[in-house]
């Protein structure tokens, strides 16, 4: 069998255990190791102790790994990567740097045992239950472990598209009694009760947890799942077996619900850490009679039938495959594998020349977002400099170099800026315009925390008063957060002027909140408006670029993360990027004060100007719960 020019590294992480593999030919996996996540600070510590520990003599001598694929469990959207149950976070390009890897695909990991599907054979899955796969058609497939993981393959043309999707946090919804009191007691704890919640690993704990509370089991030991698993099949334990019971029929009506929504008559695979340890037991439990539990489509899915995955590797075929389509992409795409040629062409290239390639390499994901002005700034060369690296690499412009760059960062969509030049049509104009707003916003949105919106809405709920203050071209999203709390009955004021706003931030005192909006954070009239509300005991929000000093000087800040060259033109995208964190603020703070007031917001006036029905039930002074939702997110006219 051919061998790789470099092995390629594949690793399956989950919320409790990283797996690793060298792949050495295609299917040819070595060096596997299971680490666990808790035993490391993240994900790059859980690689370089995988690579410490490689042995090399099975692949003919210590070499250098250029590509890597990563099924991880959570959904990968952009190049900001947070778990959903364990606390690792990353960037991929980074990450890809940090391991010197010209390649890296990460992918959510039921993505890649999705694609894994097609390449398994039949001593590879175990049919449970009848039904008859037609072939092509789309097939489901689902798993537990630490969580609940769904996907599906959907057959185009001679390949396969996978779905990405977070299925597993679908409402639970309960069959019996005994399963509506297992939701109630869930609810206990747990504001929202998902399949997931049940249908895994803590699930089971749940469950058993559930049924002791319902059985009027006093004192009932605590056990984890394994424990669960090992005393119901190995010793009969009365209690884990109708944990087990009441667990693979939850997992039949997952799988019946995956089967009718996609139209799975391709089958339903079973994935994940749980299911392939019972054994036979799963065969008799209750699952695939629960799964042709469907009322009216009883024949339907009688006629669908499920597997359970029993290969050991095949996540890893998922992941080596995904990385192989790359790969090949890539080939396929003359230049599109632009850092490999840029660094074959660095002999070639003027200084000024060699300063642009330098900042590529070091800094790909960053010169792929800004414009020419600031990656000529950033190189320390002219614009035309800049052009002439692009042309050098056989591309028309940046434009085209950035596209190609894209193609061979990684395995996940790119954030792309797309420049606006004079030949442009006013389609291209207004596509680029588009296009480069919602990258932006994606972006943005990759870069949301979650505890500092938290405590920046806590304070504006708290704040006796709120004041706005903005300069220059950003002026006008003071005025419209203004306009937005001031209809919550809110007392505040926007202040665009230097003068004003100094004596504005001298009568503020304690219990107030200043809101200081900034694009580059660097203003020294907005940093002395800081530093005189602090003085007087007010709290200050800010809403502005990472590391910058009005940053750092805030005690809370909303990072948008945007540069445009205002020498050049008017600031468009980061003003509209500021705007929309004034909305996620606004909206917030209104589900805050009523949390039941959905309803009654997204119904009611038609326009701004529209008077509250009399009778109408108030947030705030001045403000109409009968007023749609959308109005809290309209911009000021």
């Amino acid at each position: 069998m051919p061998r790789f020019d470099s092995p390629r590294l594949l690793a399956d992480i989950g919320g409790t255990y990283a797996r690793f593999a060298l792949e050495l030919g295609p299917g040819e996996f070595t060096q596997m190791a299971s680490l666990r996540c808790a035993d490391h600070a993240d994900f790059h510590a859980a690689v370089s102790a995988y690579l410490q520990g490689l042995n090399w003599q099975d692949a003919g001598g210590p070499q250098q790994i250029a590509h890597a694929a990563v099924a991880i469990a959570n959904p990968v959207e952009g190049d900001r990567v947070r778990m959903t149950n364990y606390h690792w976070q990353f960037s991929i390009d980074e990450m890809r740097q940090r391991l010197g890897l010209d390649t890296l695909v990460v992918v959510n990991d039921f993505t890649a045992l999705a694609m894994a599907l097609p390449r398994l054979a039949e001593v590879d899955v175990h049919q449970v239950g009848g039904g008859q796969a037609r072939r092509p058609s789309v097939i489901g497939l689902l798993g537990a472990g630490t969580g609940l993981g769904v996907s599906g393959l959907i057959p185009a043309g001679e390949g396969w598209i996978a779905l990405g999707t977070e299925g597993g946090h679908v409402n639970f919804g309960p069959r019996d009694e005994r399963e509506m009191d297992i939701l109630k007691f869930a609810w206990k704890t747990l504001d929202h009760v998902s399949y997931e919640r049940l249908i895994s690993g803590p699930g089971l704990e749940l469950i058993y947890k559930a049924l002791a509370d319902r059985n009027g089991v006093a004192n009932a030991e605590s056990l984890l799942a394994p424990a669960i698993t090992q005393r119901a099949l190995e010793d009969g334990d009365k209690l884990c077996l109708e944990t087990l019971e009441v667990f693979c029929g939850l997992l039949g009506t997952a799988a019946a619900n995956l089967a009718v929504t996609l139209g799975s008559l391709g089958g339903i695979y079973i994935g994940g850490g749980i299911v392939p340890r019972l054994g036979e037991y799963f065969d008799r439990s209750p699952f695939r009679a629960r799964f042709e539990d469907k009322g009216r489509f009883h024949d339907y899915v009688a006629a669908i039938p499920t597997f359970v995955i029993t290969a050991e590797h095949a996540t890893f075929k998922g992941a080596s495959a995904i990385l192989e389509n790359q790969l090949r992409h890539l080939q396929a795409s003359p230049g599109s594998a632009i850092l490999g040629q840029i660094r074959r062409a660095r002999s070639e290239l003027s200084p000024a020349e060699l300063r642009v390639a330098d900042l590529v390499l070091a800094q790909p994901r960053s010169v792929l977002n800004d414009p020419i002005a600031e990656i000529a700034r950033a190189a320390g060369v002219s614009q035309p400099t800049v052009i002439r690296f692009c042309r050098s690499l056989g591309c028309e412009g940046l434009s085209d170099f950035k596209l190609r760059l894209a193609s061979g960062l990684t395995g996940t969509v790119p954030v792309t800026h797309t420049q606006v030049n004079t030949n442009d049509s006013m389609l291209e104009l207004g596509a680029k315009v588009l296009g480069n707003t919602a990258s932006a916003i994606l972006q943005v949105r990759s870069h949301l925390n979650r505890d500092t919106i938290d405590r920046a809405i806590d304070m504006l709920l708290a704040a006796s008063r709120i004041e706005f203050f903005a300069l220059g071209h950003y002026g006008v999203v003071a005025q419209d957060a203004q306009f937005k709390f001031l209809r919550f009955g809110m007392p505040c004021g926007a202040y665009t002027d230097p003068r004003l706003q100094l004596l504005a931030a001298d009568v503020l005192r304690e219990g107030d909140v200043a809101v200081v909006i900034s694009s580059g954070g660097r203003l020294p009239e907005l940093i002395s408006v800081v530093e005189k509300a602090q003085e007087r005991g007010a709290k200050v929000v800010a809403i502005t670029a990472s590391q910058s000093p009005l940053a750092k000087k805030a005690d809370v800040t909303l990072i948008v993360d945007h540069i445009e060259d205002i020498a050049t033109h008017l600031p468009m995208v980061s003003r509209i990027l500021h705007l929309l964190v004034i909305d996620i603020l606004a909206v917030g703070v209104a589900m805050r004060r009523n949390p039941d007031s959905i309803a009654a917001l997204t119904a009611g006036a038609e326009d701004d100007d529209a008077k509250p029905a009399r009778g109408a039930a108030t947030a705030a002074p001045g403000v109409s719960m009968a007023s749609p939702l959308a109005r809290l997110t309209s911009h000021s006219r």
